[in-house]
């Protein structure tokens, strides 16, 4: 019985195998995983978006300090949030190596959008057609040209072409600083005229403790004195050109101004002196008049440095609250301020976004943001900004609401020799040459202090010295 099981069991193992041998096969294997799958096999790929091309504006400003490149670079960044197909760079230069740069920069094709610079600049550059005026025009009109005090934009208007050949931004004023205190308790008027100061030079001296009416630029190794007595010559319509490209160093007119500006002496601090002296003197309770520009606000609060170091020790309770404030000058002939204007240039085949980057940076709290780096040197061109930028600085406090008017107003009659609009590059840079060599310096020392010339004869003698650099420059 054993025997027949076994045979029977044999049997069905051998139909078994012959059965399987029949089937398809089927293949299993065991899968070890030995590590953590990769993240990517398990999760969508992001596939980038493709790249986009962006539109590259360069914005050279000579508002050069690391401080201010900041708040530069944080207007561009707000810019391009709104704009995301722009770049906008802003490049850093110095005000002195512009013209190179853009020469360098217009003889590799490589002109950037946008340059802030002196309005000195602006005839020039218009001249060798590297400014894009339609841009500037259109670039005010979206500011809103009403909104621009009338003397910036007389200032960077094109005689040839009637345009404005850049667009106004920013400047400082000069003016006599004087001791309205004093003034009232001599009976005096504020010195806005020729006769109101020959009157306060006269009666000022010995006024409380007043040892003199002023401190006259009289220095010949300084530029003090150009500054200050190009104010004097424009109010009296004095000019170093004529219309037919004469020059007119020797007029009547001329004369007049030297003798006015030079009789000063006569209650002025002895000795040469420049704007140290000038501002030392006012602080001191010795001077009752300041020739300075409107970046004397702060030390007239705390105090200006002194160059052994430290500050003055100012001799006035309240001084800057006793200041006055006198830009304009009334002469014989006309009247004037002096100062700075700063602009914006847009360059030729600058991209039309540079208008519109232009208009950012000079609308509501932007502008203010650049005015407050300097408010005392950041007069605003906008009549809009005004009264935001009374607010910039706490050293505003210490004026008063006129002063503070009378300065935000200062480019109304604001003028120089080298604003001039029919004056061509050659004249400007005679012009330049004039200040680089300090003959109105040295006239005026000659004049007040040396007494080696009269007004007359000192004259002659820069009608001579102007008409040999013109010569030299019209024969380059």
């Amino acid at each position: 019985m054993k025997k027949k099981l076994s045979i029977i069991f044999a049997l069905l193992m051998v139909a078994s195998m012959v059965l399987a041998a029949c089937q398809p096969q089927v293949v299993t294997k065991e899968v070890v995983v030995t590590q953590e799958v990769p993240v990517e096999v398990t999760k969508e790929v992001e596939v980038p978006a493709e790249p986009v091309d962006k539109t590259v504006v360069e914005f050279w400003t000579t508002d050069n300090e690391e401080d201010r490149i900041v708040v530069y670079e944080e207007l561009a960044a707000a810019y391009m949030a709104e704009h995301p197909e722009v770049d906008l760079r802003i490049v850093p230069i110095e005000e002195a190596g512009i013209a190179q740069r853009i020469a360098t920069a217009q003889a590799a094709n490589r002109l950037p959008d946008i340059v802030r610079m002196g309005v000195e600049r602006v005839s020039a550059f218009a001249a060798d057609g590297i400014l894009d005026e339609d841009a500037a025009v259109a670039a005010i009109s979206a500011i809103g040209e009403d909104d621009f005090r009338a003397g910036p934009l007389a200032m960077v208007t094109d005689p040839a072409t009637g345009k404005y050949a850049a667009v106004p931004f920013d400047g400082w004023i000069q003016a006599i600083w004087y001791r309205a205190d004093s003034f009232e308790a001599a009976g005096l008027d504020a010195p806005l005229s020729w006769d109101a100061i020959n009157a306060a030079c006269d009666t000022l001296p010995g006024t409380g403790n007043l040892l003199y009416g002023l401190t006259l630029g009289t220095d010949p190794g300084q530029n003090y004195p150009i500054q200050v007595f190009e104010q004097v010559a424009i109010s009296n319509n004095a000019w170093p050109f004529d219309a037919d490209g004469n020059v007119t160093m020797n007029t009547p007119e001329m004369v007049e101004a030297l003798k006015f500006y030079t009789d000063l002496q006569r209650c002025a601090v002895p000795g040469p002196q420049y704007w140290r002296g000038a501002r030392e003197a006012y602080e001191l309770d010795q001077a009752g008049m300041l020739f300075y520009s409107t970046y004397i606000m702060d030390d007239l609060v705390d105090g200006s440095g002194l160059e052994g170091g430290g500050n003055v020790e100012i001799a006035v309770d309240n001084l800057a609250a006793n200041t006055g404030f006198a830009s304009e000058m009334k002469g014989p002939n006309g009247s004037a301020s002096y100062g700075q204007l700063v602009t914006l240039g847009i360059m030729k085949d600058a991209d039309p976004v540079a208008q519109d980057v232009v208009a950012f940076f000079m609308d509501g709290d932007n502008y203010l943001k650049v005015l407050a780096l300097a408010p005392f040197g950041k007069v605003p061109v906008l009549e809009s900004a005004v009264e935001g930028w009374g607010g910039l600085s706490d050293y505003f406090a210490n004026y008063s609401p006129e002063t503070i008017a009378q300065i935000g107003n200062g480019f109304e009659t604001m003028q120089r020799w080298l604003f001039r609009p029919e004056y061509d590059a050659t004249q400007r840079a005679v012009i330049g040459d004039m200040e680089g060599r300090l003959l109105i310096s040295q006239a005026i020392s000659n004049i007040a202090l040396e007494g080696t010339m009269t007004p007359e004869t000192a004259a002659e003698w820069l009608q001579e010295q102007v008409e040999a650099l013109y010569a030299e420059r019209t024969a380059e």
